[in-house]
């Protein structure tokens, strides 16, 4: 096998190495930094499709390990960070009536649980080519690593400025959200030109625009424009 041919899946590796820095980062109590290598994993995930379509790299094994390693870097890694959101959100008396508030966390992990269901059902459909049923799961990594950024942002991470119940409806909605059979539209273009490629072109020129003027605190809501764009328009 010539040497180009294992470049995709050299860059997968980064993928799921990013995505157990995460992990590690939330641990030493870094969830802005957790959540800061899950986009790097996400800048990895789109390098290694492209690598594959230059270099004419496919193979079973690399579609493999992809799944594999977007399992830990958009299903476990962002579970982590919303049992970390939850535990700092948890309602006080909520925590004093029912005795043992961490269980309730452990919803959290429904995620990677979710996750994993999706990215088997997209290994066996071979009708996900220019469109995915069912919300990949970068954008669901995505969505969930901006709320540490954002707030991060605004300097207020650690001091519960979200609810529990918020958190635990996030994670409700994406987990149902990734195993529908909505479609969302795929940055998979056949060429760059505007003809044909317009709901793509739209949200990128609007999301670029946002995160340059807003930065972080853009990013949820970039990742919401993409799925209400992607429920009212994709066919």
């Amino acid at each position: 096998m010539k040497l180009k041919q294992h470049i995709p899946n050299t860059i997968t590796c980064c993928n799921l190495f990013s995505g157990c820095l995460s992990i590690l980062f939330l641990c030493l109590g870094m969830p802005v930094k957790a959540a800061i290598m899950i986009l790097v994993a996400g800048l990895f995930d789109f390098l290694d499709g492209l690598a594959a379509r230059v270099f004419h790299a496919h193979s079973t094994i690399g579609a493999d390990l992809d799944s594999l390693s977007d399992v830990v870097s958009f299903g476990v890694a962002p579970g982590f960070i919303m049992y970390f959101l939850m535990g700092e959100t948890i309602d006080p008396y909520f925590a004093y009536v029912w005795k043992f508030p961490v269980t309730w966390a452990y919803l959290a992990f429904l995620l990677p649980v979710f996750s994993a269901v999706r990215l088997a059902k997209f290994n066996n459909d071979e009708s996900q080519i220019t469109s995915f049923q069912g919300l990949p799961t970068p954008a669901m990594a995505i969505f969930v690593a901006s709320l540490p950024l954002a707030l991060g942002q605004m300097g207020r991470v650690l001091d519960g400025v979200l609810n529990f119940w918020v958190c635990l409806g996030i994670t409700l909605i994406f987990s149902f959200m990734m195993v529908s059979r909505l479609r969302f539209f795929s940055f998979k273009m056949k060429s760059f030109s505007w003809k044909g490629n317009e709901l793509q072109w739209i949200f990128l020129i609007v999301a670029v625009a946002a995160f340059a003027v807003f930065r972080f605190l853009a990013l949820p809501f970039i990742l919401l424009l993409y799925i209400l764009m992607s429920v009212l328009f994709q066919r």
